[in-house]
């Protein structure tokens, strides 16, 4: 095989060591790595709440870091769709998906295109839920 793509997905509000320790660790499976930062629209339809950050500032942040190559819009939760116009061979998810009924499906669909899924630990004791909670009780 020649270069390996890889590729992740988040939010990435209110950036922490637990993102930082995803990039990097997906970085050092592929060679190079595709970053989809979603959208301020897909954040606000999907959880309800727009980022404390806004979508240019995330990915301008995300762009800094020196293990993502690329830099694009997740608009869409469909992965199948992001892989046509990526064409990654390895796709990075935290553990906390694992096993639940969307992943397996994914995993099944993406098995059909030689997609790897690779799982990587979540960091419970960090987010940006629990950073936004402590950023209001400051408020």
């Amino acid at each position: 095989m020649s270069r390996i793509i890889g590729y992740t997905t988040g939010v990435y509000d209110l950036f922490h060591i637990g993102h930082l320790n995803v990039l990097r660790r997906a970085r050092a499976e592929c060679d190079y790595l595709v970053v989809g930062v979603t959208t301020d629209e897909l954040s606000l339809s999907r959880k309800g709440k727009r980022p404390v950050i806004s979508y240019e500032e995330r990915s301008e942040i995300v762009r800094s870091i020196r293990y993502v190559d690329e830099v694009v819009p997740q608009d869409g939760m469909d992965k199948l769709e992001a892989w046509r116009r990526i064409g990654f061979h390895r796709m990075f998810v935290g553990d906390d998906w694992k096993g639940t009924p969307q992943w397996n499906e994914i995993e099944r669909r993406f098995a059909q295109h030689s997609v790897e899924i690779r799982y990587f630990p979540y960091t419970s004791h960090t987010s940006s839920t629990i950073l936004r909670e402590a950023l209001s009780k400051l408020a």
